[in-house]
């Protein structure tokens, strides 16, 4: 009797500790994955999370903002898993300087620029700079050039065109290109440059600007080294990487990186 005792205990005991441990484990993988990303390439996130979730299990929360902000978010301790930066320069920073896990910097998508205008149709971008310098808008909307990567790409842009000095004093700038795409959508500003994704999110027309008017815009991701979650955080890297998901993004209006590279 007393045998069978103690084997009763053992094999509860084994059992509370098989359960404590499942329950542990259930309450890590039930944190969503916290991801900083770039305003531009939130929508497509979105899109591409729902099969990530479906695929992993895995939840995720998003926090969208200027890449500029993230990046100091991060040098003070922000609680993130990943960062999507819509350039490349802050990520090698923050890698340079031990914010990343090991060789986690990758290059997810490759940002394109387009004309847009919310109240006119726009000519080829061969016809454009004619067009603008004839008739100037009040004024043009870009991205603030010294913080948003986009809006450095889009004085590139400019200066390409002959357009930048003309146009400096027409300037409203946005923090980031999410901002600049909602102030000519709403009309506040009838003229700038965006995203050419926000355009084929949104079904609007706009002129595509060459890649060779201004410096590749090379969006790069890290994993943060402090984060608690750096496999599921490379899982997830590993899906945006995927050809699947490359297929997706560039039919959201961003370059194939293959173009990168021929360049």
């Amino acid at each position: 009797m007393l045998r069978i005792f103690l084997g009763a205990i053992f094999a509860v005991s084994l059992l509370c500790t098989s359960h404590c441990k499942a329950q542990q484990t259930s309450n890590i993988s039930s944190k969503p994955l916290r991801i900083a990303v770039a305003a531009n390439f939130t929508p497509v996130l979105k899109i591409l999370l729902k099969d990530y979730q479906k695929q992993t299990g895995i939840k995720s929360q998003i926090i969208s903002g200027a890449s500029g902000a993230i990046f100091l978010q991060i040098k003070h301790g922000a609680p993130f898993d990943l960062f999507l930066s819509a350039d490349s320069l802050r990520p090698a920073q923050l890698e340079q300087a031990g914010y990343a896990f090991k060789n986690s910097r990758q290059t997810y998508a490759i940002g394109q620029l387009a004309f847009y205008s919310s109240t006119h149709t726009l000519p080829s971008i061969e016809q454009l700079p004619a067009a603008l310098l004839n008739s100037l808008p009040a004024r043009f909307a870009i991205a603030n050039p010294d913080i948003a990567p986009y809006g450095k790409a889009a004085k590139e842009a400019l200066s390409h065109l002959g357009l930048w000095e003309t146009y400096q004093s027409r300037l409203i700038k946005g923090i980031n290109i999410g901002q600049t795409f909602a102030q000519i959508r709403s009309k506040a500003v009838t003229h700038g440059i965006v995203a050419n994704s926000q355009l084929l999110l949104n079904n609007l027309s706009g002129v595509m600007i060459p890649a060779s008017y201004h410096q590749p815009i090379k969006q790069q991701l890290i994993i943060i080294r402090a984060s608690k979650q750096q496999a599921a955080a490379k899982k997830l890297s590993d899906f945006l990487l995927s050809a699947k998901s490359q297929a997706t993004i560039v039919s959201y209006g961003y370059a194939p990186k293959k173009e990168l590279k021929a360049r």
